[in-house]
């Protein structure tokens, strides 16, 4: 146990002489340059919340008041207009710094300069946030912007034009907005009228009246209540309603996955792929850390939340018997790592220093060439994570809160992150379109022990370099996670590099200790519990099929001749499939963005509209001629637009609803409407795949540097999950999940049936008459 005592600064043992002391200088230096570094972050922290607070201001500008205060008095203009002497009347007389009437004169010039300063931030914040509530901007046509966007545009580049840290815009943004209850009412009537015939649809408007005429005004008033006081009415009770108070297992159920470049290999040597990666990854954080990562912005003038990030790595969710809790660190400097049924501790520092890639390959090697065996009950112990959520935290309560059992779960809870090595090879390989959906498979669930469902996310390594990312819902959304991937390939692949045999750049040191195993005194009782967990996660792992593929005809080049949004295109291709498989439209769920607000997380777009159905029936009917299937298609294109932009901008229907409801339950009020709602399945749960959040390369010179997106399991035991990426101007992934143990889906099938659409739809559009 090397590693163990030199993680001791200092042993002693009793003598007859008295008491000696063995002081280890190499261990005393780790922990003074330990402390060094911490400081440094702290002093970082400290700076960083300072420039964030005055933002827009800056140092720079507050001397430049202070100089023009102080030049004026010079040149006898008082531009305080009397200020400045009222406050140096208040000043106190006679001692200390203010005995001279030029240092008092001086003194009461910086704090009036301070004061206008201070004024002028606040302006100039009010004014931003007032700015970026208007989103009129959206809703126009693409080429006939109008001069009042044109002007709102210069004004809120003129106001952020400062370079901005991550969370410079946070205090700027503005509140979500609670939609009006007649609004969303009727929104949602109109939402699902193409599913109900006319006798059901009666019955829900009544039970929307109902509710819109006697719950909802004191429903309302306290949601608008709350509205005034919290930072967003929604995403609190997201957080804790939909994620964490679930009792499911999070595997398939709520854990998601992302795929790493699939037309490009790097290396094939999995300990120098994760030497690269890993280190990308704490790079990352370090930017994180001192707020150097821009903040996303839409059109490059919008800025989005980002308040997601702050949890994005050194987080666990912990288990408990009615609530889940998110835990979140400021710092840790090891990661947890899973090989053949072992954990290991592996350490990110030597001292203040982060590990070059070379000798965390070294680390990553040691781990991989250790034959020790799992301990009795350790293999499958991570199963825990992927069962039920009660299960685990009486298990978690009864043999892992005191001992060894404690301290090693609390090396893995406190980890930076969760990195698991697989033995398996899993890669994309075209010729074989099974390999995707395989590939797909082993990042969402694996074997359903060999991932830590409770981490963050999990960095999955399997045998040939490949890797992906499991990951945890609950602390953000995809576009966070995806935010980081983008930056960590980008990285490893233009930035680090390689050498010729694939291994990573530099020497590594071959005196650092090696990581650590972690020990385990695992009970009968709690393996028993083990296996029943990992049965229940097994069951849940088998019953998905995924059907992973890359459509090659178009991508999005040929969807923006048809004059129509890529994903609207997609969308409305979703519901002709879904129509062709089913033989009916069911509620559809698409997720969308409300981050131009301040903490705001997502929306629901209904993508099953009238106007889709519509034009689904009319190319079901075979009869109608090519320009009426065009006018059909871009009516229905216009109207998801609209939808989305509506979802966008705070006038979305399921949140302000479900926000409701959680409000009727507070108070005990019944109410048939919001209970009706809030249980309709949602059959075909899709979402699109962010992309190009940094430009960390040119994808017209590298066009095979693409990510596949990710996946994640279906919302419904009779639905289809679907995600998909319009990865550039030729290709789109698609990833497809249903259920086995349902007769009525199946996700080739429908694989098959989005390929025939997205074909039917664009030779709408081939043709001399194709634009009319």
């Amino acid at each position: 146990m090397a590693e163990a005592h030199q993680a001791v600064a200092f042993q002693f043992t009793v003598t007859p002489d008295g008491v000696d002391f063995r002081l280890s200088r190499e261990a005393l230096k780790h922990i003074y340059l330990s402390g060094i570094n911490s400081w440094k972050k702290r002093l970082i922290r400290i700076k960083n919340g300072i420039l964030r607070g005055v933002y827009p201001g800056s140092p720079t500008s507050w001397l430049v008041v202070v100089m023009a205060t102080v030049g004026s008095s010079y040149c006898k203009v008082d531009i305080s207009m009397g200020l400045v002497c009222c406050i140096q009347r208040c000043l106190p007389e006679g001692c200390g710094p203010y005995r001279t009437p030029q240092t008092r004169a001086l003194l009461s010039m910086a704090i009036f300069s301070t004061g206008v300063w201070m004024m002028g931030i606040f302006f100039f914040r009010q004014t931003l946030k007032l700015l970026l509530s208007y989103h009129g901007w959206m809703f126009e046509m693409h080429g006939q912007t109008s001069h009042f966007t044109k002007v709102w545009a210069i004004c809120v580049r003129l106001l952020s034009s400062r370079r901005p840290m991550l969370y410079s815009f946070q205090t700027s943004l503005p509140k979500l907005p609670v939609p009006s209850v007649p609004a969303t009412v009727q929104r949602y009537l109109e939402s699902v009228r193409p599913l109900l015939d006319d006798e059901e649809y009666y019955r829900m408007e009544v039970l929307a009246k109902e509710f819109q005429d006697k719950t909802a005004p004191r429903l309302q008033k306290y949601l608008v209540l709350k509205s005034w006081w919290a930072t967003n009415y929604v995403s609190d009770w997201w957080e804790e309603y939909v994620y964490l108070r679930s009792r499911a297992p999070l595997v398939v159920n709520s854990n998601y996955y992302v795929m790493d470049f699939v037309l490009i290999k790097n290396t094939n040597i999995q300990a120098a792929r994760l030497g690269n990666v890993v280190h990308a990854m704490i790079m990352y954080r370090r930017k994180l850390d001192r707020e150097e990562i821009k903040p996303v912005m839409a059109l490059g003038i919008v800025p989005m939340c980002s308040y997601q990030m702050e949890r994005m790595f050194n987080t666990t969710r912990i288990p408990g018997k009615e609530t889940d809790l998110l835990q979140h660190l400021s710092d840790s400097r090891h990661v947890a790592v899973y090989h053949k049924g072992r954990f290991f501790k592996l350490w990110l520092y030597e001292g203040s220093q982060l590990l070059k890639p070379c000798d965390l390959e070294l680390q990553f090697q040691r781990i991989l060439d250790d034959p020790s065996p799992p301990q009795p009950g350790e293999e499958k112990l991570a199963a825990l994570t992927a069962g039920g959520r009660l299960e685990w935290a009486q298990a978690r309560q009864a043999f892992f809160s005191s001992g060894k059992n404690k301290a090693a779960l609390d090396a893995i809870e406190r980890a930076a992150f969760f990195v698991a090595l697989d033995e398996e090879s899993h890669h994309y390989d075209p010729e074989d379109e099974a390999s995707l959906s395989l590939y797909g498979k082993a990042l969402l669930h694996g074997n359903c022990y060999n991932r830590w469902f409770d981490k963050s996310f999990t960095v999955i390594a399997f045998k040939n370099g490949q890797l992906g990312l499991n990951t945890e819902h609950a602390w953000a959304d995809a576009p966070i996670i995806g935010h980081l991937w983008e930056f960590v390939l980008g990285t490893e692949t233009f930035h680090l590099g390689y050498t010729e045999t694939g291994h990573c750049q530099g020497k590594a040191n071959p005196a650092l200790a090696a990581p650590q195993r972690l020990q385990w005194d695992i009970p009968e009782q709690c393996r028993a519990v083990i296996e029943s967990s990992c049965r229940v996660a097994t069951a849940l792992a088998d019953d998905v099929e995924l059907y992973c593929f890359q459509f090659l005809p178009f991508g999005k080049g040929l969807i923006k001749k048809c004059r129509t949004s890529p994903d609207a295109f997609v969308q409305i291709a979703l519901q002709l499939a879904h129509f062709r498989d089913r033989g009916k439209f069911c509620l559809t769920y698409e997720a969308s963005m409300t981050r131009m607000f301040r903490e705001g997380r997502t929306e629901t777009v209904r993508s099953c509209t009238s106007e889709s159905t519509a034009f689904v029936q009319a190319m079901a009917e075979g009869s109608r001629m090519k320009a009426d299937l065009r006018d059909l298609f871009r009516k229905a294109s216009k109207k998801h637009q609209n939808m989305y932009r509506l979802a966008m901008t705070g006038a979305g229907i399921d949140r302000h609803l479900f926000c409701l409801y959680v409000v009727s339950k507070y108070l005990g009020v019944s109410s048939p409407f919001l209970a009706e709602v809030l249980s309709e399945p949602w059959r075909l749960s899709t979402s699109q795949i962010a992309q190009f959040q940094i430009r960390m390369f040119d994808p017209d010179k590298y066009p095979k540097h693409l990510g596949a997106g990710g996946g994640f399991g279906p919302v419904a035991d009779d639905g289809y999950g679907v995600s998909y990426m319009i990865a550039g101007e030729n290709t789109i992934f698609f990833h497809i999940s249903s259920k086995f143990s349902s007769s009525e889906t199946n996700a080739q099938r429908f694989g098959n049936h989005i390929r025939q659409a997205l074909l039917d739809i664009a030779d709408l559009f081939q043709g001399p008459k194709a634009d009319s």
